[in-house]
Parts: structure tokens; C-alpha cells; sequence
């Protein structure tokens, strides 16, 4: 069972594009801030601010890719390059957090020289601001419209805003205590952040391409087969998740009445395949495989009209997460 595409596709290309526009619009100031200013904490920003831009446009083309169709060489179609965006984007942080190390040293070991630091801040400053409404935006719209690539870009344009208000507080001390050594000390804290910022994109892009179980996904979809369940789904086992992208991919063993015809038991699994897809929002696929129940949930079965029973009616337990992803029969 698959969920038709979502009608959310040419936002996720605007919103790309738009985070491509902003990203430039911001790295003006950025630069021109370390320009007048000499600053090294505040070059630490500027090749942030490059680092965005070049972040946007690469997740801009993974965006476009992932929404070309399945075909015969990727039948799962080709969502998991948004997790190759994210993974990407990491990387460019890290490369960024080196460069900035460099720099920094280099400056505290020779002396940093500063000058008109009061104008180069608040440039600075308006145009962190600007970053941190662009990051809300971008990870509000990724999630609403399942995007790893667009999402990520959200998440690293934040750590940018959060760089640059503590790089304002201590550029402040700066200024106020004329201590020009705290200047490359702020752009090597800077680096150590973003290096943090860069490995953790990496870890969880590497484990999405590994197709690591996500937990939060199979307790929800447990949830709402309790929700949606009707009386002759008698039970579920081998529940699997894939993600490819914004695409998810289920498989589930479904357990129905031995009694049922082929027929009668394919429209009952497709049934709950398209309930779960509406029900939870996504978009993806639900594969079902069907399995008798042998006459073994008798206890468990509250279907009352079963002409094969072998004991008294009885309640149906509600589906369990420990249950549902046990391998093999249960």
C-alpha cells in the first residue's frame, strides 16, 4: 500500500531556493564585518556564513534528485540522497571548524589586530538575527514537509546564531576590557562548537543510510494499529521501518483468521495499510504479510463469528512495541 505523492513538493524546492537567497543576503554583512573590523572571531563567522550558502545550494540538488520517481535502478526511488545533503553539510562544518582552528591559532600566537570593532559587531550582530529567523523557518518547513536535507540546513543555520550571539557577548568583553587575546580564544571556541555541530550531522545522516531502526517511529505506528485496529486483525509481528529520504517504507506480519479467503485477507491488510498511512501523515509504502492464526489466539480473539474456534471467546490484548517487532511466528 502507498500514499500518493505529497502535494508539498514544490514548497520544499522554494524553500531550498529561498534558504539559498537569505544565506547570501546574510553573508554580506558577515563579511563585510570582518572586513572593517580584522576581528578573527568574526572571520570565524564569515566562513560560517560561506559554509551556508554552499550547504543551501547542495541541499537545493538533493531536494530536486530525491523527487525523481522509483525506477528500475533505484526501486526504493532516490530520497536517501537528502541523508547524503545532510552527511555532506556535516562535513562542510568540520572542513569550516579546521579552517577557523587554523586561523585562530595563528592569530593568538602572532597577535590580532583589531580596529573599529564597534561597527564590525553590530553588523555582525543584525545579521545573526537574520540567521536565526531563516533556521526556524527551514526546520519548521523541513519537518512539515519530511525533509532530511532542508531540515539539516535549518539545524546548522541555528548553531550559526547561536555561534554569533556568544561571539557578540564576548567581542562585548572585548571592547570593554581591551583584552585583543580573548579575539582568536573566541575563534577557537567557535571551531570546537562547530566541529560538535558537524559530527553529530554526520552520525545521524550515517545511521539513517545504514537504515538504523527508529524507535520513536515504531511506537507511534503501534500506537495508531491500537487506534485503528479492527476485530479480525489479531495480532502483528516483524514490524520494520526503512526511511529513504522523507519516504518511509513499513513491513509488518499481520495475523488474521485462518478461515478468511485470499481475497478477504488482502483487503483487510491493505485496508489497515492505507488507515496507518492516514492516520500517522506519512508518506511512504505499508507492506503486509499475512499469516492464519492457526487457531492459537483463541484466548486473545474477540471475534465472535469465528466458525473454526477452539476456545471461548475472549478479549483482544492491545498490540505491544516488544510484541510487534519479534522476529518469526508469536
Amino acid at each position: 500500500m502507498a500514499a500518493s505523492p505529497a502535494p508539498s513538493r514544490n514548497i520544499r524546492f522554494l524553500v531550498a531556493g529561498f534558504s539559498i537567497l537569505a544565506g547570501l543576503a546574510i553573508l554580506g554583512p558577515k563579511y563585510w564585518a570582518y572586513r572593517i573590523s580584522g576581528s578573527a572571531a568574526l572571520m570565524s563567522d564569515a566562513i560560517e556564513g560561506v559554509v551556508n550558502v554552499v550547504a543551501a545550494v547542495f541541499a537545493l540538488g538533493a531536494v530536486i534528485f530525491s523527487e525523481r520517481p522509483p525506477d528500475r535502478e533505484h526501486p526504493y526511488g532516490h530520497g536517501k540522497i537528502e541523508h547524503f545533503s545532510a552527511a555532506f553539510e556535516g562535513g562542510l562544518i568540520s572542513l569550516a571548524a579546521a579552517l577557523i582552528l587554523w586561523e585562530a591559532i595563528e592569530a593568538l600566537i602572532h597577535g590580532s589586530q583589531i580596529r573599529n570593532l564597534g561597527m564590525g559587531l553590530l553588523l555582525n550582530v543584525g545579521a545573526g538575527m537574520l540567521n536565526g529567523l531563516l533556521g526556524l523557518f527551514l526546520v519548521r518547513m523541513g519537518r512539515r514537509h519530511h525533509s532530511r536535507a532542508i531540515e539539516a540546513d535549518g539545524h546548522h543555520v541555528l548553531s550559526d546564531f547561536w555561534t554569533t550571539v556568544g561571539l557578540g557577548l564576548g567581542l562585548l568583553l572585548v571592547t570593554f576590557t581591551g583584552l585583543h587575546w580573548l579575539d582568536p580564544v573566541l575563534a577557537i571556541g567557535v571551531s570546537v562548537l562547530l566541529a560538535s555541530t558537524g559530527f553529530r550531522l554526520v552520525r545521524t545522516s550515517s545511521r539513517a543510510l545504514l537504515d538504523r531502526e527508529d524507535p520513536e517511529l515504531l511506537a507511534r505506528l503501534v500506537d495508531v494499529l491500537n487506534y485503528i485496529r479492527p476485530p479480525d486483525l489479531i495480532a502483528i509481528h516483524e514490524l520494520k521501518t526503512m526511511r529513504a529520504g522523507r519516504t518511509a517504507y513499513v513491513d509488518v506480519h499481520v495475523v488474521v483468521p485462518e478461515f478468511y479467503e485470499i481475497r478477504r485477507a488482502h483487503d483487510l491488510a491493505e485496508s489497515v495499510g492505507k488507515m496507518v498511512l492516514a492516520e500517522t501523515g506519512l508518506e511512504g509504502q505499508v507492506h503486509t504479510h499475512i499469516d492464519p492464526c492457526e487457531r492459537a489466539w483463541c484466548r486473545s480473539c474477540s471475534l465472535e463469528s469465528c466458525p473454526v474456534r477452539v476456545e471461548p471467546c475472549g478479549h483482544s490484548e492491545p498490540l505491544t512495541l516488544e510484541k510487534a517487532i519479534l522476529p518469526g511466528s508469536i
